[in-house]
């Protein structure tokens, strides 16, 4: 399908209102549907759908016209959707006394209970039709795993401009429309950009600056308070595949992304993005990402997910399809992909997040961690604590920390782990309930510490009335406890309390 046989957006708003006033809507689908179809579709599985959706009222007749991409009788279409104007605009197509549809599209929930709609490719909308069914060069994906994970952990405070880099169908142009007084949007594939134009339009929400190019170049020397990029991350031999393969060597795309980010944010602004690294033999990750930060940025990478290559291989050899051609042809694609990962001396790849902060501080802050585990979603608020933790840490020495005055987060609770009957705990763990869901293990003092922490004293008199608790040197404990202060400080688990502390002398 070309760029000229797509739809125009000159419909949008009288399908939208068509389309909400069916219930076409992510609360509408799990009404009609069931839990059980529902989540059948995000496994691709159509068929309980097709079950749930055996009538002919208009709600039944969109979810398979849009969401299944069954063909639907004229008649059906035209009680749910104007559809001669459908037809003449390039929503539909029609087959004799029936309808088809030309593009997917999908209800998707807002973060505040917003009705939108993401557009892309037939069969292209992870959870609809049968699952992504094309890997023609150029096809545009719908919002998928990784889509929603970026919009997850996105800051979303109220910002002048932001930039969706490799829009895809625009699912993060389109949160950004929330908070943004001007988004740009950006894509080496100008079908994207028109699908990005349909979905925002669909939406009901503000149109974007849309500009076709690669990386940073269509926006010039422009910069901007919010970057957010789902780039073409995998690390692959060649590109195939322009919604997933970045066309660079290794990483070569990520690590070009994020250091000339720095160069288009305005001060304070963040960048985030999702990236695959490699492994290398005899290399450190850690120190592999982070010469990956620009200068005069703050940086948070968390490491999500490892794979070793062949896991990796066979997984994207698999999500194009590549398992289901002649064995001889697989097994020539796999070992292509391994021949890339020797050459390179690449052992595992990588899978996580990457977030700036464009800052003028002297020393940036760059944290670089794994972190497999189950997080809470919406992640941007813990994101944005995160920095303003580090502020605190990087403008508090070990003294005026010992002057400070902490309060435990709200969601951590203490845990005291031991055998059954013991007098005392083999040990004690700090658990948060909300954000990262972090857990660190403390000692006595520790526990003690943060368990006292209500933001009414000092640090450094609660750590001197412990010291005569477990009649240890004053002097001594508070040398040596401001480490665990900041780190407890850095993780989350204690808060400053805004504008409380006390004078040299009394604290």
């Amino acid at each position: 399908m070309s760029t000229n046989s797509l739809p125009t957006p000159a419909l949008a708003a009288s399908l939208r209102a068509a389309m909400l006033s069916a219930g076409f809507t992510a609360d509408g689908l799990l009404d009609l549907l069931g839990a059980p179809a529902y989540a059948a579709l995000a496994r691709s599985e159509t068929v309980p759908a097709l079950r749930a959706t055996r009538g002919d009222g208009p709600l039944p007749t969109l979810i398979r016209l849009f969401l299944l991409q069954r063909p639907v009788p004229s008649v059906h279409a035209a009680a749910a959707l104007p559809v001669e104007e459908a037809l003449a605009d390039g929503w539909l197509r029609r087959e004799g006394d029936e309808v088809h549809a030309r593009v997917d599209v999908r209800p998707y929930g807002g973060p505040s209970g917003e009705d939108w709609f993401i557009v892309s490719d037939l069969g292209c909308a992870v959870g609809g039709a049968g699952g992504i069914g094309s890997r023609e060069e150029g096809v545009v994906l719908g919002v998928g795993g990784a889509s929603t994970t970026l919009a997850g952990i996105t800051v979303r405070t109220p910002v002048g401009s932001a930039l969706d880099l490799g829009t895809g169908s625009g699912i993060q142009a389109l949160h950004a429309s929330r908070h943004a007084t001007r988004v740009t949007a950006t894509d080496v594939n100008p079908r994207a950009l028109e699908f990005t134009r349909l979905t925002l339009a669909l939406s009901g929400a503000p149109e974007a600056e849309l500009l076709t190019g690669s990386l940073f170049e269509p926006v010039g020397t422009a910069a901007y308070d919010l970057i957010v990029s789902n780039p073409p991350f995998v690390i692959s031999p060649g590109a195939r595949l322009t919604y997933r393969d970045g066309g660079m060597g290794g990483d070569d795309l990520c690590r070009t992304l994020v250091q000339q980010a720095g160069d288009h944010l305005n001060e304070g602004g963040y960048a985030q993005f999702l990236a695959n690294w490699q492994h290398v033999e005899g290399e450190d990750w850690r120190d592999r990402l982070r010469s990956w930060v620009p200068r005069g940025c703050d940086a948070w990478i968390v490491q999500r997910e490892v794979q070793d290559v062949t896991q990796y291989a066979e997984l994207w050899l698999r999500d194009a399809g590549d398992h289901r051609t002649d064995p001889g042809e697989y097994d020539r694609l796999y070992e292509d992909w391994l021949d890339e990962f020797e050459a390179r001396g690449t052992k595992a790849v990588g899978f996580g997040w990457i977030t700036l902060r464009k800052t003028s501080a002297a020393e940036p802050s760059i944290v670089v961690e794994e972190w497999p585990h189950p997080v809470e979603q919406p992640l941007g608020d813990a994101v944005r604590a995160h920095f303003e933790r580090q502020d605190y840490l990087r403008d508090h020495d070990d003294a005026a920390l010992l002057t400070a005055r902490f309060r435990m987060a709200v969601e951590v609770v203490q845990e005291q782990v031991g055998l059954p009957g013991a007098e005392d705990p083999e040990h004690v763990v700090l658990r948060q309930n909300r954000g990262m869901r972090r857990a660190t293990k403390v000692d006595t003092v520790g526990a003690g510490f943060a368990g006292v922490c209500d933001g009414s004293l000092p640090a450094g008199r609660i750590l001197d009335a412990i010291a005569q608790l477990v009649d240890e040197d004053p002097v001594v404990l508070r040398d040596r406890t401001p480490v665990a202060i900041r780190a407890l400080v850095e993780e989350g688990f204690l808060e400053p309390v805004d504008g409380a502390a006390d004078g040299p002398a009394a604290g």
